[in-house]
């Protein structure tokens, strides 16, 4: 009973239950957490991760992330909300997932979406996982017409997505699609950097791209030598828009496509 009081105490924020038949669910998925905002009923969603209430980690805007509780990820925390389903990463430690499952909650466990097909997919999984196949339907509509929206049909500007810790977007990336659907062709890529690869900014200035696109605040991106460097055009994208895909993805191709605009 101790460590029930305990598990309630710690999830943070109002705890409502759906009505009717949609089967109760906890996220611990920052990723998922987002797209189960979208589609869930009425008191479905009966918390999200914590990420999704740290500004700095969170892909959802605040003001969302706020209407929902929010659970640390512990078995006690969830068992204590007693869901019927759980949404977590695949790298959910086997003990969590093992005492959730004795417990009868149903473990929906999701990787990482590194195409807009994926993301798609995903939508579609939370939406048969949850009961809401139609409203899954729906978000998984708006962000393909997104997608399209801003397909550029123009000559493609050279460019770098550099990211916090000095990294780029590889091939087979969400993010590296995002910038090509957007009007960009990523420099790192055809250098033959991964996904996750270190670029170092000397190697950026010796060999200049059109447009460098940093997202995070890595001490790099102020250098006075990016600032003094000729030729290079600098613009910054909230981290944010790059941590997931689903309902975020309309988001980035918003700003990536405004960068886009702004480059002759």
């Amino acid at each position: 009973m101790v460590v029930f009081a305990l598990a309630l105490a710690a999830c943070s924020g109002p705890v409502e239950r759906a009505q009717g038949d949609y089967p109760t669910v906890v996220s611990l998925n920052p990723c998922a957490d987002a797209i189960l905002a979208e589609i869930a009923a009425p008191g479905q969603l009966l918390a999200v991760s914590h990420y999704s209430h740290d500004p700095a980690a969170s892909s959802m805007l605040p003001e969302r992330a706020a209407q929902f509780a929010s659970t640390g990820g512990t078995a006690e925390e969830v068992l204590a909300l007693a869901p019927d389903v759980v949404v977590a990463d695949v790298f959910i430690q086997p003990a969590t997932r093992r005492a959730l499952e004795q417990a009868g909650i149903r473990v929906v466990a999701l990787g990482i979406a590194s195409s807009l097909e994926a993301s798609l997919e995903q939508v579609e999984a939370l939406g048969a996982a949850t009961g809401n196949k139609e409203r899954a339907a729906h978000l998984s509509g708006e962000i393909a017409r997104g997608w399209q929206a801003h397909h550029w049909n123009g000559e493609p500007a050279i460019a770098i997505l550099w990211q916090q810790g000095g990294i780029v977007a590889g091939e087979g990336a969400l993010a590296h699609a995002l910038m090509q659907q957007s009007g960009f062709a990523s420099l790192s890529a055809a250098r033959g950097l991964g996904q996750g690869a270190y670029l170092p900014l000397e190697e950026v200035l010796a060999d200049p791209p059109q447009v460098v696109i940093t997202a995070g605040d890595e001490r790099a991106f102020s250098h006075p030598a990016m600032r003094m460097a000729s030729g290079i055009q600098h613009y910054t994208l909230d981290s944010s828009l790059l941590y997931c895909g689903g309902p975020t993805i309309p988001r980035a191709l918003d700003r990536l496509s405004e960068i886009r605009r702004q480059v002759p």
